[in-house]
């Protein structure tokens, strides 16, 4: 809540907007940019008036429930955004960059930070470690999807195999390694930084992990438009934008 009276003072100006009738937005989106939406909320909510529900989920389940047409206010989505546009249940025209995360490496608290500087020195790390952990990418979570084309770009996903104790979410990830039950663990940094019992040792290189990038839409079912995109508008600001650097995420995409 650092921002919390700076940004209700910059929403008046930034916003433009009048809160003579207060409206319920509603809101989905992945688990990754959960920490900075969930500070930013109670601004938006002072400066304009409306009250926002937010629903959290896995980056793939997320998008699966706006392609279905689930009657959401402002969906946010990770890329690729071709299925999501194709759905119908969003206005293209509202596309709106919010952030990217990149999956980092943490250890335990006060533990040692190993060098991932390069891709050889992710490989040798991952190899020489007694065990990982990481979210389930069975589950729709888009850290794990991500790490484990890692893997297979480093040419160990076989070997990594034995090592790997998969987790409900970065959190339960982060658990896992709090508790001295994996050497490392591997997940969106903006959910790293939540935790207690960890310590962010860096983002993978980007030449074995793509950051991910969630975008914004209005959806076409909403029946708050304009306070829909009061709040898109928020979450796309330049005082949104330190929120997310905060949380360990880059603004924009």
């Amino acid at each position: 809540m650092k921002y919390e009276l700076l940004l209700a003072a910059a929403l008046i100006s930034v916003l433009g907007f009048n809160a003579a009738r207060a409206a319920e937005v509603t809101l989905i989106a992945p688990g990754g940019i959960r920490a900075a939406v969930d500070e930013m909320i109670p601004a938006f909510e002072k400066a304009t008036g409306h009250k926002v529900k937010a629903t959290f989920g896995s980056g793939g389940g997320t998008k699966e429930r706006v392609i279905k047409g689930e009657p959401f206010d402002v969906p946010i989505v990770q890329l690729p955004l071709e299925a999501v546009i194709a759905s119908g249940h969003v206005v293209a025209a509202s596309e709106t960059p919010l952030a990217t995360v990149s999956v980092g490496v943490a250890v335990r608290t006060g533990a040692a930070k190993p060098d991932i500087s390069t891709a050889d020195a992710v490989k040798r790390l991952l190899l020489g470690s007694k065990a990982i952990s990481y979210p389930n990418a069975a589950s729709g979570a888009a850290a794990g999807l991500s790490f484990n084309e890692t893997l297979e770009k480093l040419g160990i996903a076989d070997a990594m195999k034995p090592k790997i104790k998969t987790a409900q979410g970065g959190r339960g990830a982060m658990e896992l390694v709090a508790k001295g039950e994996v050497d490392i663990g591997l997940t969106f940094i903006s959910e790293i930084i939540t935790e207690p019992g960890v310590e962010v040792v860096g983002p993978l290189p980007r030449d074995i992990s793509t950051p991910t990038a969630l975008v914004g839409f209005v959806s076409v079912h909403s029946k708050e438009q304009e306070a829909a995109k009061a709040l898109l508008r928020f979450l796309s600001s330049s005082e949104a934008a330190a929120v997310y650097k905060q949380r360990g995420m880059q603004p924009g995409r």
